[in-house]
């Protein structure tokens, strides 16, 4: 198969390009880099350093490979990024070199999947079929197993080590090594209050935020009776009140979905409450 090179891109003297390689529009690709059969390099990539991408792996927009590595003790040194077969590289993702502190080199395995933003720093080794979501984040020297799912937004520390087909939540923070097969969770976001300075500044009237107020405290705080018996109280008391009625409505618009409460620990400050006494809410 030819090898297809669009007029804006530019590859360097020395790159080494296989069979069927195509490159987009204002790609850059540097003097040491080797693109095996197939690869697929959209516009506007950048590929530097001593990088060899496999066959058959694509690479999206904005990406940049094969950088010198976030590392002040790197010195230039001819360490090497290695990227396997059929690995897709979404838009903006950013994979290190190795350094010479490190093993010399930054490798990814074959068919891993590394979602939009996410980035593989110096000297990290990632097994295959590894999927990393948008903007997950692995620090130097991490080592990554098989078919482990790293979560969007995860950010594993530097020198930690994820067992094979282990599972990451997003959001989740990780500086300890976590077992194959494990599952690291995040702890679930809860309710701190009622954006009560955003309603004022919107001009809620005092009725409507006092009203809200109680209807909260009795749906995340009440003990007695089911969920649904607190939302019927709810109705009952302040159901002519328009903030409750949004609440409401949008508890009802789809009540198989679970609702973030406070934590259980949660305790209703007492300048949250207001000093008048409930008025018929017009």
């Amino acid at each position: 198969m030819a090898i297809y090179i669009h007029p804006t891109a530019i590859v360097a003297e020395g790159a080494h390009l296989s069979e069927g390689v195509s490159i987009g529009a204002y790609s850059l690709i540097g003097p040491h880099v080797v693109l095996k059969e197939n690869v697929i390099i959209h516009p506007h990539v950048m590929i530097e350093g001593r990088t060899t991408l496999g066959a058959n792996t694509e690479v999206f927009p904005y990406a940049a490979l094969g950088f010198a590595p976030q590392s002040a003790r790197y010195k230039g040194e001819p360490s090497t990024l290695e990227i396997g077969e059929k690995c897709t590289i979404r838009e903006h993702v950013t994979i290190h070199l190795g350094t010479e502190a490190g093993r010399m080199k930054t490798t990814v395995g074959n068919g891993c999947y590394i979602m939009i933003g996410s980035h593989i720093g110096h000297d990290c080794s990632i097994g295959n079929f590894v999927t990393m979501a948008n903007n997950a984040t692995l620090g130097g020297h991490v080592t990554v197993g098989d078919y482990a799912n790293i979560g969007g937004l995860a950010a594993i520390h530097q020198f930690t080590r994820i067992g094979a087909y282990a599972m990451i939540a997003g959001t989740a923070g990780v500086n300890e090594d976590v077992m194959p097969f494990g599952m690291v969770m995040t702890v679930k976001s809860k309710l701190g209050g009622l954006n009560i300075i955003g309603m004022k500044r919107r001009g809620f009237e005092r009725q409507d935020i006092h009203d809200l107020r109680n209807a909260y405290k009795l749906l995340s705080k009440e003990q007695t009776g089911t969920l649904e018996d607190r939302i019927q109280k709810i109705k009952a008391l302040y159901g002519d009140c328009r903030t409750v009625k949004d609440l409401l409505t949008f508890i009802e618009e789809d009540p198989k979905r679970p609702l973030c409460l406070p934590a259980e620990d949660w305790e209703f400050e007492s300048n949250e409450a207001e000093d008048s006494p409930r008025a018929a809410c017009a």
